[in-house]
């Protein structure tokens, strides 16, 4: 639970109205909030940081840094604000589809919220994922500023989660607890192979769009229509991050060494 200082503060960083009781309306303003301004990114993997994703580590990271993160740090960091608020919400591990497969279990971290009766999916860390939280008793599709999506059960304790007729990932109804994802995130910060240190990215929705900022190369889609940038030096690249997603480096972070096409292929399938 958060105290009543860092609760304003995480409010205030997301530019979001204190509710007045945990009911849906107010779910769906925090989820949108925290959607469009926590960005999805992997730059602590090429700035030598151990990656925070736990209590007050990773509240500090979103809130008081006003940094983003992977679906680790941005939705374990989001569970505590709803808890704290007043929602019941869960941890769940996931299985993200890239390749037309399901990656290792524990890739994903996503999060339940009950609400009269209802639960629903809260989701702000998954990079493309809806903007507003879905709802869980219906397989009827869910229309979302980011595209059409319907989540599926698969059998008594899995679900799928599809955006526009695409599965994204498959979320698990077993009881987790933060530190069962111990392992994975020593994975993802060590291993060569690791999408988040193959890729270094910064990902933000807009109110009409998407903004990337893919190591100098900044992508901006509002509408139909898509510009890229190869930006010209470090400067450029600094100024992007603090512009664009409210991050503020002295120095730029680079890319790690240890790079493969094909993992950087599976990356943008995601």
């Amino acid at each position: 639970m958060l105290d009543e200082s860092t609760t304003a503060a995480y409010l205030e960083r997301i530019s979001a109205t204190p509710p007045d009781r945990p009911d849906l309306a107010a779910l769906r303003h925090l989820h949108e909030r925290h959607v469009l301004s926590v960005p999805f990114e992997s730059l602590d993997y090429h700035l030598g940081k151990e990656v925070q994703y736990k209590d007050d580590q990773v509240i500090d990271k979103i809130v008081h840094q006003r940094r983003g993160g992977g679906c680790g740090e941005i939705n374990m960091s989001f569970s505590l604000l709803l808890r704290t608020l007043g929602y019941a919400a869960r941890l769940h591990h996931g299985q993200v589809w890239i390749g037309g497969r399901l990656n290792a279990p524990y890739n994903h971290l996503v999060v339940t919220a009950e609400v009269d009766g209802r639960r629903w999916l809260v989701d702000a860390g998954f990079g493309k994922g809806s903007r507003y939280p879905l709802a869980l008793d219906t397989a009827d599709p869910q229309p979302d500023p980011h595209g059409e999506f319907t989540v599926r059960a698969v059998d008594g304790r899995s679900t799928d989660v599809l955006c526009d007729g695409k599965p994204l990932y498959r979320f698990y109804d077993d009881p987790v607890s933060i530190s069962d994802f111990d392992q994975v995130v020593w994975w993802y910060q060590t291993s060569p192979e690791s999408l988040l240190r193959q890729n270094m990215f910064c990902r933000l929705p807009l109110d009409d769009g998407w903004v990337l900022l893919k190591d100098d190369v900044l992508t901006i889609t509002r509408g139909k229509e898509t510009r890229t940038e190869k930006l010209a030096d470090d400067a450029a690249v600094l100024a992007a991050y603090e512009s664009w997603f409210g991050i503020t480096f002295e120095k730029r972070p680079t890319p790690s060494p240890h790079r493969s096409s094909s993992v950087r292929m599976a990356f943008e399938e995601k």
